[in-house]
């Protein structure tokens, strides 16, 4: 993978912003909600530029982000979790996948996303239509990947996963998802929030959490805080003593490299591999889709994957 650009201008800016994109584990009412609050500017700047999105693209690619983010915090080892959507709307569809190191990469069906009029708010329902939520879990102790499927009913991710989380795991859970931008439409924050209820919690409390979060303002906007994500916590759910357990990196990384497309090409049909050595266009350019990253070969590149083809 290449990163087109670095979040952060200087060293320290760059380190400081690695710094604050983290998950945060906490627990609260008693160890019976469990939550996670995610700091993501820095991921979702960098997935932005490496997938070259505008406005709408980045808000509904960088919301994807950020919710495989959260729903891989309970994962461990070789773990790893994909969201897919498939809808019928603008959008058409996405793919998005977090391993348990917090390394999150993906990408939409359709960039760009057509609008045929200018945005008047970031109600995004329209843009997703009717659609799936599929969440597949892909866990190191397991035989097969087990994946849960609902039909979208609101067009926000945010709130369908809540219901995949009801539907498929019998699980009450809060998300919360939100990115911030300036005049300019450059992000300028980007977080979330994950809220579990964990066996035993009151229905008192889970209702008063539901008035919280409802009335909560933008993640994006939470994040820029100095006091968050502690600090916030413990001003937002005051009275339910929340607890800080762990604390783990988030970044958009993909693992594709120049040796794997390499493979890839090999495996092309010999006769098809012989044309495109002969006739080109070069630089033949191949690009990974979950990151974007653009590969490039040559005429004497290609010609030497065509020889090797052959001989094998």
């Amino acid at each position: 993978m290449k990163k087109k650009k670095i979040y952060g201008e200087t060293l320290k800016d760059q380190l400081k912003a690695s710094t604050r994109d983290r998950m945060y584990h906490f627990i609260m009412a008693s160890d019976t909600i469990r939550g996670v609050a995610l700091h993501a500017t820095r991921m979702v700047n960098e997935m932005r530029w490496n997938h070259e999105l505008g406005i709408l693209e980045t808000l509904v690619l960088g919301h994807a982000y950020m919710a495989a983010a959260l729903m891989s915090a309970q994962l461990k080892g070789d773990d790893r979790i994909r969201l897919g959507v498939e809808c019928s709307g603008p959008i058409q569809g996405l793919s998005v996948e977090a391993n348990a190191f917090g390394e999150v990469r993906g990408y939409l069906e359709r960039v760009p996303i057509p609008v045929a009029k200018p945005l008047e708010s970031f109600d995004l329902s329209p843009f997703f239509g009717a659609g799936f939520i599929s969440v597949t879990k892909h866990l190191h102790d397991a035989k097969h990947p087990f994946t849960g499927k609902v039909m979208m009913e609101y067009g926000s991710l945010a709130k369908d996963l809540a219901l995949y989380h009801l539907k498929s795991e019998q699980v009450p859970t809060s998300i919360s998802l939100g990115i911030v931008f300036d005049r300019q439409g450059e992000v300028q924050g980007a977080g979330g929030l994950f809220l579990q209820a964990l066996p035993g919690a009151d229905d008192n409390v889970l209702t008063q959490l539901e008035d919280l979060v409802r009335g909560l303002p933008s993640m994006g906007q939470a994040v820029g805080a100095e006091e968050f994500p502690g600090g916030w916590l413990d001003r937002t759910f005051q009275g339910l003593a929340p607890r800080m357990l762990d604390q783990r990196g988030v970044e958009f990384m993909c693992h594709c490299n120049e040796q794997q497309i390499r493979t890839m090409l090999t495996m092309l049909d010999p006769a098809e591999l012989s044309d495109m050595a002969e006739k080109g266009p070069f630089p033949v350019e191949i690009r990974c889709h979950k990151c974007n990253t653009r590969y490039l070969f040559d005429q004497k590149g290609i010609q030497a994957i065509s020889a090797q083809r052959t001989a094998g």
